[in-house]
């Protein structure tokens, strides 16, 4: 029986989508999600009064090779930075709003979960996770 290749990222998807709607419970407003470019991608860019969200969403089924969040690592963070300064060349409605790097991590409540299920995640959501020097 041949594996289905898109179900780690069908997995990635459910995983966002999860934190989208978590994010927005906590008072944020989506303005795009999966912005790709050449020079990467950002999961969810969010509003929240005068502050532009770029937001990278990780997520570890199991905590063996470190958590979610150290997983968003300098190299990382650089690729991001790059994105969302492209992001505000090309959308100079965003240029009026103050910027910040979140990183939300997602993982299993226990580790010895087989598949967890979302009713079984823990978020960690790390405001100003990192900044543009």
């Amino acid at each position: 029986m041949k594996k289905d290749s898109s179900a780690p990222q069908n997995k990635g998807q459910e995983i966002e989508s999860f934190v989208e709607k978590h994010l927005q419970a906590q008072g944020l407003t989506l303005v795009t999600r999966n912005f790709n470019c050449k020079l990467g991608e950002i999961d969810l860019i969010f509003t929240h009064q005068e502050v532009l969200i770029f937001t990278e969403v990780r997520y570890r089924k199991k905590a063996q090779f470190g958590s979610s969040i150290e997983s968003v690592t300098l190299p990382k963070q650089k690729k991001i930075i790059r994105t969302a300064q492209f992001y505000l060349q090309k959308n100079s409605w965003a240029r009026r709003y103050n910027c910040r790097f979140d990183v939300v991590g997602v993982n299993p409540v226990k580790s010895d979960q087989a598949e967890p299920n979302l009713n079984t995640l823990n978020i960690d959501w790390i405001k100003d996770a990192f900044w543009a020097s």
